[in-house]
């Protein structure tokens, strides 16, 4: 009976475990991890300044935090599960960036420089973010 017990015990533990990391979401990274993330996020261009300030965000570098001036793309899914990508300037501390699907963000990338036109970017058939043109 106490194996059983145990047994079962141990199931709920890690059901539990495993259920609320999926609901959080927000995993910690290293600065080492995150480091390798973002490389592996980077946007697949030839531009290489695209490519050189065009940056992933992790939830744990807590985007929109602050006023920063700067361009941010969301990809999201809507009410109605369909991804989709948003472009909002972060410049406006009365503006609420996160609106009602923060929740439902995927990925949020950031144009690093400030009054150089940020590109023009687009979901392809895949979901996948690309450089308008490319």
């Amino acid at each position: 009976m106490k194996k059983i017990l145990s047994l079962l015990g141990t199931i709920t533990l890690i059901g539990t475990s495993t259920t609320s990391l999926v609901a959080c979401n927000t995993a910690e990274y290293t600065p080492e991890e995150l480091a390798k993330i973002k490389e592996e996020n980077k946007i697949n261009t030839k531009n290489q300044t695209i490519r050189d300030n065009l940056e992933w965000i992790a939830p744990q570098e807590k985007p929109f935090s602050e006023i920063d001036n700067k361009w941010y793309y969301i990809i999201y899914k809507d009410n109605s599960n369909n991804i989709k990508l948003s472009k909002r300037i972060n410049n406006n501390p009365d503006v609420n960036i996160k609106l009602p699907w923060s929740n439902s963000w995927i990925k949020v990338y950031r144009w690093n420089l400030v009054g150089i036109k940020e590109p023009y970017l687009i979901l392809d058939e895949n979901v996948n973010i690309k450089i308008k043109g490319e």
